[in-house]
């Protein structure tokens, strides 16, 4: 099942997709998270925080799940 995350703005920072999406419970894990954590946005490796995720993105995190950006 694919979880949609619903952002107010244009786009949203992968760090702070993972504190919304309640992957992470602090924007401080999320260096640490991308650290040793694979993670996929449109099928393709991503670890850095800072990446931009626009409305329609997918976000895949092994064993958390999958998301989807909705503006």
């Amino acid at each position: 099942m694919v979880k949609q995350v619903k952002i107010d703005s244009e786009y949203i920072t992968l760090g702070q997709f993972l504190k919304l999406a309640e992957v992470i419970q602090s924007g401080g894990m999320a260096k640490w998270f991308l650290a040793e954590y694979e993670i996929f946005v449109n099928n393709e490796p991503e670890n850095r925080r800072g990446k931009k995720l626009r409305d329609g993105d997918l976000v895949y995190i092994p064993d958390f799940g999958t998301y989807i950006v909705k503006n």
